[in-house]
């Protein structure tokens, strides 16, 4: 019997000991498992401070911002102005996606009308030493702008430049494939060949020749635009702006000149410094519009050299480089701004700098730029 008690208390304490052994291994499993989320949360911490590295990348960015506002010669206007004119918008200043227009000078095409209203106006030869517009407006509306003339393919570039809505009367076959590889939105009021523009008219009372009578309206060409599915929104500038300076700051360079093949052609510009600005002439007398009568004055004056020469075929047609580089002088506040003018490719907007390589900024206004092959067709 004293053996069997001793047994059986034995096995008691073996069993006893057992169930203690037991929660203890229970209790180090369930605390093994609390330790394995600790690597979790550390993770978290890391993902928190990534953060850190985008605040690097914003001053980075901020750094790049200074070093470009470096780059520019004044103090910049910015904010709610049109890209062409640098004037705030307002119920009488609009801002509009460009509208480049071809607008012939034959002298038996003047006076024209509109050009008093574009923003910009570039002036380069055409055949026979004849020279051609292409105004750009944004700012306001012309109700007539006349007469208008053909593109040519480097006029068709230039207007690339402004990513405009593109209007022409027509242009000769071997052209017509080309502004089309320039993916350029165009109307053509003598044509379907590429889009045709029925809002555009001809006016027999300007001249008894049919070339200097057709005319456009940019609220028609407009119109014509939607219904082709253009956009009436965007575009592009190649300007920034300032203020105009202090009359004390003002020079006193005036009587410029531009001379583009003949007399005929050759334009001057004078400045007037109380308003600031540059009343232009045209083979020497003002350069007027035909329905106001109003002289068309500027507040920029660029002159751009470039290569310009002969084609050689049959009808004279000319060739002018429009990209790369080459020597710009611009007028502006009575001074003169010897620099560059730059530009990659059809696709980009002209860009205007000084000598020391600063973006000019130009005032508030219209502009005028011609294209000339050298300097020794510029005197002021």
């Amino acid at each position: 019997m004293n053996l069997i008690k001793k047994k059986l208390k034995a096995a008691k304490v073996m069993f006893i000991s057992g169930l203690i052994l037991g929660l203890i291994l229970c209790v180090t499993i369930i605390f093994s498992f609390g330790g394995c989320g600790k690597p979790e949360i550390e993770e978290v911490s890391e993902k928190i401070e990534e953060p850190v590295e985008e605040v690097t990348t914003e001053e980075d960015e901020e750094e790049i911002e200074e070093e470009e506002i470096e780059e520019v010669s004044g103090a910049e206007i910015t904010g709610n102005i049109n890209i062409l004119s640098g004037l705030e918008i307002s119920n009488s200043v609009k801002n509009y996606r460009p509208i480049a227009v071809m607008i012939e000078n034959h002298p038996e095409s003047r006076p024209q009308s509109g050009l008093h209203l574009a923003d910009v106006v570039f002036e380069v030869v055409d055949e026979g030493g004849i020279t051609r517009y292409i105004a750009v407006y944004s700012s306001y509306e012309a109700e007539i702008m006349a007469p208008i003339r053909s593109a040519r393919q480097y006029y068709a570039e230039i207007a690339r430049s402004f990513d405009p809505i593109y209007a022409f009367w027509g242009t000769y076959p071997e052209c017509y494939p080309i502004i089309e590889s320039m993916d350029l939105d165009v109307l053509d009021g003598n044509s379907e060949v590429l889009a045709y523009a029925p809002s555009g008219w001809r006016d027999s009372s300007r001249h008894s020749a049919l070339e200097h009578t057709a005319c456009m309206s940019t609220v028609k060409l407009k119109e014509d635009a939607e219904n082709y599915g253009y956009s009436l929104e965007g575009g592009l500038s190649p300007f920034r702006f300032k203020l105009d300076s202090v009359q004390s700051d003002r020079g006193n360079i005036s009587n410029i000149t531009v001379d583009f093949s003949t007399n005929q052609f050759k334009i001057d510009f004078e400045y007037d410094i109380d308003n600031n600005n540059y009343m232009k002439y045209l083979a020497g007398s003002p350069h007027k519009d035909r329905e106001t009568g109003e002289q068309i004055t500027l507040n920029n004056v660029i002159v751009m050299i470039s290569d310009i020469a002969n084609s050689g075929d049959a009808a004279g047609h000319m060739v002018v480089r429009t990209t790369q580089s080459g020597k710009a002088y611009y007028f502006l506040d009575g001074n003169i701004i010897e620099g560059t003018w730059e530009r990659n490719s059809i696709f980009d907007p002209f860009t205007f700098k000084d000598n020391d390589g600063k973006i000019v900024l130009f005032n508030r206004g219209s502009t005028w730029v011609s294209i000339i092959p050298s300097i020794d067709r510029l005197t002021y």
